[in-house]
């Protein structure tokens, strides 16, 4: 009986791991650079483990097209003071970003300005800690 509960306990606890070993890293973007984009949202996806942003670039950085952003997860933001209609489709924005390492049209988020209005968003605590 006490092995039988010895493999129970075993089998939780890998269980337990899994989720974190699937956690990719960031090293697939440049942290080094940082990239500026204006368009238009194309779609705003809020879900785990990260957000991603999808953005119609109007072509005034040269590499016209839909640049696909990786943000950090749904909980994160929720209490950074997003929602899951912060952005929306058609949404006319600048996104800041750490660009891929390997030139494909994607980054890793920094912030996003909504151009019709102003607001800017950010997704790092240093911002929040700044403005306290």
């Amino acid at each position: 009986m006490t092995r039988r509960i010895a493999l129970g306990l075993i089998a939780a606890a890998s269980c337990l791991t899994l989720p974190a070993s699937a956690h990719h890293s960031f090293a697939m973007f440049d942290s080094t650079q940082v990239r500026t984009i204006t368009g238009q949202v194309v779609q705003f996806r809020w879900s785990n483990p990260h957000v991603a942003l999808f953005v119609q670039e109007d072509g005034t950085s040269g590499r016209a097209g839909v640049w696909a952003i990786e943000l950090t997860s749904p909980g994160n933001l929720r209490r950074l003071g997003w929602s899951r209609t912060t952005l929306e489709p058609r949404d006319r924005v600048q996104v800041e970003m750490n660009p891929m390492r390997d030139g494909r049209q994607g980054g890793g988020f920094r912030e996003v300005t909504l151009l019709e209005t102003g607001e800017t968003y950010s997704a790092r605590l240093i911002d929040i800690e700044r403005n306290n």
